[in-house]
């Protein structure tokens, strides 16, 4: 008699249980060809970042507070889900950036934060005129470069925009995605639109312009907002989904590290996934890990995958505080603040690197008389966060909100929740890794997916789950181990 078809997922984070999501049916559910489907997750709970808590009477995400609405994956997953009536879309947009001592208004146009166009710097009075020189050389007569495969978004930034300009104005944004720096992230991995524009050479903020279509009025009316969240946090995302999963039958398991994923030609099936007391049998793999366990895990199948060893990831804090509305000073509009790296500080730079004022982007979160305030804190060079005590952190960051805010009062209540690993670093090179990895399991019924590989926000971890459980249920019953 020939076994169940089984699949094992290895990490709870979003990508896997997209994964398990889809094969076991997606939006249509299980049927008589489901395979059997088993989730092993590492730590005490599911969802990786994404989880929420009670906060000063509301309920806030720790970890992402959005989402990106113009990709489909988590709009589709929560619709899925049933989730439709939970949606609600950001009500607020613009930002400010701390220059030279003040707070000034983002000016619109910006493509991830590189202007695309010269007009569009001259609000910023925080700019020195050398600074726009540049800006206004690359519309009228712009430096060559001869861009022919990966290179670091900060050396096309300094060749095309100058020094100035990528340190001071566009790396407090696209570093802060990815909480690292421009001059080691790869062009291609994390800013495709900026590397085809490189490539293509000429006018780097035309190209940008064209391509990206920034500064749209009417984007916003024909595709819908630019971010979304649901009404209990993004992480009832995932709740609702750890919960219909385990309605249609799939074994969840937490607490539980994989030791090891070895082929058993003898056996009923072609894959064993081994923990410190399981072992299960398994026709197929994904590995929704960190890419380092990755590595460890197939680095007998091929040498090549041990690669997979060298992404590093950085650490992050996020402080969130309420603060009585009548003593603080917020900017007139927008919904946050970016703060360039070594702003000085006192004897020292300021940790924080971005403020998100919560409750202007989310009307739920809302109170009369409050306003709600979140400081993110650390790059993948910056851990000083890791030194100091909770309460210390909370005391170090209120301080630097009064520089930046100019007025804040004591909080009335704050929270510090820590990530020590939470976001990959795509290095130069990072697309061609990931690919080489890829190939080198492509004889194997296993599959890579999550935030190392395919992008770090929630839709791409989700698009990246979805994608290697499809790739294994057209594979699964024909691969074997060699």
């Amino acid at each position: 008699m020939t076994p169940r078809t089984s699949v094992v997922v290895v990490g709870g984070g979003i990508a896997g249980l997209a994964a398990a999501w889809e094969l076991s049916g997606a939006a249509q559910g299980p049927t008589a060809s489901t395979p059997r489907i088993e989730l092993i997750e590492s730590s005490g709970h599911f969802g990786g970042a994404l989880r929420r808590a009670e906060f000063a009477g509301r309920t806030i995400d720790l970890g992402p507070d959005g989402f990106l609405a113009r990709r489909p994956e988590a709009l589709t997953l929560a619709r899925e889900l049933g989730l439709d009536e939970e949606l609600v879309p950001i009500c607020a947009s613009g930002a400010s950036i701390w220059l030279k001592g003040a707070l000034q208004e983002l000016p619109g146009g910006l493509a991830l934060g590189v202007p695309t166009s010269a007009k569009s710097l001259k609000s910023l009075k925080g700019l020195t005129w050398s600074s726009r020189w540049p800006a206004w050389r690359d519309e009228h007569a712009p430096r060559t470069m001869k861009v022919t495969e990966d290179v670091s978004i900060g050396s096309i930034l300094r060749r095309k925009l100058g020094s100035e300009l990528t340190y001071e104005l566009i790396e407090p944004m696209v570093g802060g995605i990815q909480a690292g720096r421009v001059d080691e992230l790869s062009a291609e991995a994390v800013f495709p639109a900026l590397f085809a524009a490189a490539q293509r050479g000429g006018s780097l903020m035309k190209a940008l312009r064209a391509d990206t279509g920034a500064g749209a009025g009417a984007a916003e009316r024909v595709l819908g907002p630019l971010f979304m969240t649901l009404r209990g946090g993004v992480a009832s995302l995932v709740e609702e989904l750890v919960r219909q999963l385990r309605e249609r039958g799939v074994v969840l398991r937490q607490n539980a590290s994989v030791s090891a994923i070895r082929p058993t030609p003898s056996n009923l099936y072609p894959w064993e996934v081994d923990t410190d007391d399981t072992a299960t049998g398994a026709s197929a793999v994904i590995l929704a890990t960190p890419a380092p366990t990755a590595g460890r895990l197939t680095s007998t199948l091929d040498g090549s995958l041990t690669d997979l060893t060298s992404v590093n990831s950085a650490g992050a804090a996020m402080v969130t505080f309420v603060f009585d509305a009548r003593d603080t000073t917020l900017p007139p509009t927008g919904t946050g603040v970016l703060i360039p790296l070594a702003t000085a500080w006192n004897d020292d730079v300021m940790m924080t690197t971005a403020v998100t004022f919560l409750d202007r982007k989310w009307e739920h979160l809302r109170r009369e008389g409050e306003v709600l305030v979140r400081a993110h804190v650390g790059r993948i060079d910056d851990r000083r966060s890791e030194a100091l005590s909770d309460e210390a952190l909370v005391a170090r960051v209120r301080d630097e909100l009064a520089t930046v805010l100019a007025r804040v009062g004591a909080p009335l209540a704050s929270r510090v929740q820590r990530w020590p690993e939470g976001l990959p670093q795509y290095y130069v090179g990072h697309v061609q890794l990931v690919a080489r990895a890829r190939q080198a399991l492509a004889p194997y019924a296993i599959r890579l997916a999550g935030s190392a590989y395919d992008g770090v926000g929630i839709p791409a971890s989700i698009g990246s789950g979805r994608r290697a459980a499809r790739e294994i249920l057209t594979q699964v019953d024909v691969a074997t181990p060699t």
